[in-house]
């Protein structure tokens, strides 16, 4: 994937963060995915999204876990959405498929 693609990606809807993890929970950290759009349709941003990760060494289900959020085209959701990720307890093995 071409750099300009990846920045187009992150700098679009999606916003992307790794979320705090427990230090008495497993050491695999999350990432936080949040879209104003829909899940569906956006296949290919997701999995240019994932490709980026796994070029800088993170595969999700491995070594990071992905957590996604879809705000529907209704943006007053996200802030709700960004502190549900941040609030969330961390759960060792978990892949959140959207």
């Amino acid at each position: 994937m071409r750099r300009r693609e990846f920045i187009k990606v992150m700098s679009g809807s999606a916003v992307a963060w790794p979320l705090s993890v427990r230090a008495q929970q497993s050491a695999v950290p999350v990432v936080g995915f949040i879209s104003a759009a829909r899940a569906q349709g956006y296949e290919r941003q997701v999995g240019a999204f994932l490709t980026g990760l796994a070029g800088v060494g993170f595969v999700d289900g491995q070594n990071v876990t992905v957590e996604y959020r879809w705000a529907d085209g209704k943006n007053d959701r996200l802030p709700n959405m960004a502190a549900d990720l941040v609030h969330r307890p961390s759960v060792a093995g978990l892949s959140s498929k959207f």
